[in-house]
This record gives C-alpha cells, sequence and structure tokens, in this order.
C-alpha cells in the first residue's frame, strides 16, 4: 500500500469538500460533475482507510489488553476476535489497493468495439467478421453481454465495419489491449492458385463513458435521418429510420440503420459518439503530455501493427510482448485466456504501458 498517495487523497479530499461547499464559485455545470464525482470516489477511498485505521487501532487494543492475565475463556474469545480483525484488515489493505489503482477502477466499464476491414478487400472484410465471431465466443465464455451497434456487411458475409458493445466483470481489463491493426495471413476461398494473401483489420475499443465525464451540447450536433440500406444499396426499410449524428466542434460522425425504430438508432449512436468522444479526450491528453509516442510500446495508436495471425503455420504472434501460441484454431473460436493472461501479466510488468 502507498502511504504517499493515500496522504495526498486526503489532501485533495480536503480540497475537494470546500470547493464543493462553495459550490457558486464553479459556474461550469459540467466541472462541477466532474469535481462531484471525484469526491464521490475520494470518499469510497476516505470510508476504507478510515475503517482500516480502526480495524488496526482495535487490534493493537486488544493485544495490549491480551498482555495481562484473564482467564481462559475470555482469552479464546480474544484471540478469536484478533484473528477476525486480521482477516479484515487484510481485506481492506486489499481493497484499498484496489481502489488507488487506476487500472483497476476501469475494469468493470463497459466498452464499445468497433472492427473496420483493412486493406485486402473482400478478403479483409470476411477476417473483420473471424475477429467479430472471435471477440463473441470469448465474451459468451466469460458470460459477459454483446450488443450489436451498428453494422456494415460486405457481399461475401464478413463486414466492411461492425460496431458492438461489450459488458461484464472484468471485461474492460482483459479487451482494452485489442486496439490496433491485426494483421491475416492465409489462402483466401476465392484463391485457386494456393497463393497466400495478407490482409488487415483494425480494432478501436473504446471505454463508454459515464453521464459526468462527457458533456454534449445539443447545438453542438447535426442529425440527419434517411432511409436504411442493406449490403449492394438495397433497401431494407421503408421508413427514414437511419441516423447519422455529426458533433460539430470536432468533425466525428456516427451513423446507426440497424434498429427499424429511429429513436432506438439514436441512442445507439450516441452511445458510439460519446465513447469516440472520450477516447479522443485521453488521445489528445496523451498527445500533450508524451514527447515521442512512437517509442511507446503498446501506446493503442490504431495504426499499429499489433497481432498476426498467420493460418498455413496456424500461428499468432502478439507483436507488443513477443507472445507466439500455435493454436490458432482455438483462439479463432473464442478461446483468448492464454493471450489475455499473457498481456495481463506484461501490463503488470511495465511491457504494456
Amino acid at each position: 500500500m502507498r502511504l504517499e498517495k493515500l496522504a495526498k487523497i486526503e489532501e485533495r479530499y480536503g480540497e475537494l469538500e470546500k470547493l464543493l461547499v462553495d459550490a457558486q464559485g464553479i459556474n461550469d455545470k459540467g466541472q462541477y460533475q466532474k469535481l462531484a464525482k471525484e469526491y464521490a470516489d475520494a470518499t469510497l477511498v476516505i470510508n476504507t482507510l478510515k475503517a482500516y485505521k480502526d480495524c488496526i487501532r482495535q487490534a493493537e487494543e486488544l493485544k495490549k489488553f491480551l498482555q495481562e492475565k484473564h482467564d481462559a475463556e475470555f482469552e479464546s474469545l480474544a484471540k478469536t476476535e484478533l484473528q477476525e480483525l486480521d482477516m479484515r484488515q487484510q481485506a481492506l489493505a486489499n481493497e484499498l489497493n484496489e481502489l488507488m489503482n487506476p487500472a483497476s477502477a476501469e475494469d468493470d466499464r463497459n466498452l464499445i468495439m468497433e472492427i473496420r476491414a483493412g486493406t485486402g478487400g473482400e478478403e479483409a472484410s470476411l477476417f473483420a467478421g473471424d475477429l467479430f465471431r472471435m471477440y463473441t465466443k470469448y465474451a459468451e465464455t466469460r458470460g459477459w453481454k454483446v450488443e450489436l451497434m451498428s453494422e456494415a456487411p460486405s457481399e461475401t458475409g464478413g463486414f466492411k465495419e461492425v460496431i458492438f458493445s461489450i459488458s461484464g466483470k472484468k471485461a474492460a481489463r482483459f479487451l482494452k489491449w485489442e486496439s490496433g491493426a491485426h494483421r491475416v495471413q492465409r489462402v483466401p476461398a476465392t484463391e485457386a492458385s494456393g497463393r497466400i494473401h495478407t490482409s488487415a483489420a483494425t480494432v478501436a475499443v473504446l471505454f463508454e463513458p459515464q453521464e459526468v465525464e462527457i458533456n454534449i451540447e445539443p447545438k453542438d450536433l447535426k442529425i440527419d435521418v434517411y432511409r436504411s440500406s442493406g449490403p449492394g444499396g438495397q433497401s431494407v426499410n421503408t421508413t427514414d429510420s437511419a441516423i447519422r449524428i455529426t458533433h460539430l466542434p470536432t468533425g466525428l460522425v456516427v451513423t446507426c440503420q440497424d434498429e427499424r425504430s429511429q429513436l432506438k438508432n439514436r441512442i445507439k449512436a450516441m452511445r458510439v459518439l460519446r465513447a469516440r468522444l472520450l477516447d479522443k479526450m485521453k488521445q489528445d491528453e496523451f498527445n500533450k503530455t508524451s514527447r515521442d509516442r512512437k517509442q511507446k510500446i503498446g501506446s493503442g495508436d490504431r495504426s499499429e501493427k499489433i497481432r498476426t495471425y498467420n493460418f498455413p503455420d496456424r500461428r499468432i504472434t502478439d507483436h507488443r510482448i513477443g507472445f507466439t501460441t500455435y493454436k490458432l484454431a482455438n483462439v479463432m473460436n473464442g478461446e483468448l485466456a492464454e493471450l489475455m493472461e499473457a498481456l495481463s501479466k506484461a501490463e503488470s510488468e511495465g511491457v504494456l504501458v
């Protein structure tokens, strides 16, 4: 447990109390909400710290009490209580470590994942579909919920683009490092000569923001409605239910046409927009503080090749951590545990930052 960090949290907690009491000095509603959220998070740490200190105090008093002479029954009860206090103290220490660890705090965040076909034409779109099925099957094994947000199917059964959300215990912990370019080497079904082709798909992993993290003004949005269409341009809906939302300050554009309800499409599109805005904020902040982003391993730049799936050799290599497995068929079937554990270990060792 880092005592210096706890001391800083206690100091910041006092500052936040004063700021929120003097709420009249905060004219920006968004800023007030951020401070309120920070205060709520700090309150949880402070309350846990108080319980931890109280537990230590009780244990010390009991130990001092046991130094004196008492009857056997009383001593037995006191020792049992001391054991319980020791167990509670350890549990509270673990809880404090988790509360102070930003990575742990994000473990249970809902995610929005976007997969897009890259270089390679139809083969790239088929690979994008393979990745979508891989993540979906992995989510099923973990008991996570998958919700399709938007899709643009290709003529051959893959995806030009597919956007979906994943929610569940520790989903963010195991999937947050999937952002980047995924390269596939294999013989396409349409290749008569048996020549190996190299194609790619990009994956973006976005944290779905909480209400207080992103404040979107209605005046900053341009919303267009139009008729949905399917692969090849054929109409799949006779009503104007598809939604296109443009965030004017950033130029970000989100479309959604999967639902027959305009309202449902709008809700989904706003969820994706909020996630993209949060991701952009984080990327902008990172760019300001990093002097040489290209030297940072695993920076999350989605133009960066992170993994190669070699079908002829049945080999998968994660280039960021030097991890290789020959269980390609298993991985494509959603068995990602070994790979995710290797990434988690690399994170704990500081290889992924």
